[in-house]
């Protein structure tokens, strides 16, 4: 024993315990180091620097494609209404060339006759019951609507 005590008192023994002590604190520090130190590389964030400003850069000329391509898609779409209006029209015209297609229309709107026959107009009985009042202003004559306004800004002064 008195030989194991003087080895731990020795100054060999006491360097050697030493060195262990601090490449223990040193190997702590570093690996405190490590875990706090950020993944992040310097590479790495170069790389998201680039990526960051391509997406800014990339950003207005995609969102102007984008708008142009609805524009132009509502465009079609304009064209393809009045390709099918003028269809519509050609049609219209065409029947309006019959003769007797226009004499019918002539006879249904603006209640013509021929010469030698009777024209008949059949009258709704409800619509004789309904009051000129109870009308609404696009139904009744336009001096109804005068007079009506008239006598509201009559009633509205006393």
């Amino acid at each position: 024993m008195a030989v194991k005590d003087r080895d731990r008192f020795s100054t060999a023994t006491r360097i050697k315990l030493l060195g262990e002590q601090t490449a223990a604190r040193v190997y702590r520090s570093q690996t405190k180091r490590q875990a706090r130190r950020s993944r992040l590389t310097g590479r790495a964030a170069l790389l998201a620097l680039v990526l960051c400003t391509l997406v800014v850069a990339l950003a207005y000329p995609i969102r102007q494609y984008v708008s142009q391509r609805a524009e132009i898609s509502d465009l079609q779409r304009e064209k393809a209404q009045a390709a099918e209006r003028v269809e519509k029209l050609r049609d219209l015209k065409a029947r309006w060339q019959d003769d007797a297609y226009a004499e019918q229309q002539i006879r249904q709107r603006l209640h013509y006759v021929l010469p030698g026959e009777t024209g008949f107009i059949v009258v709704d009985p409800d619509a004789a019951k309904q009051s000129r009042t109870d009308l609404g202003a696009a139904d009744r004559p336009w001096y109804s609507n005068v007079w009506d306004g008239v006598d509201k800004s009559d009633a509205s002064d006393q």
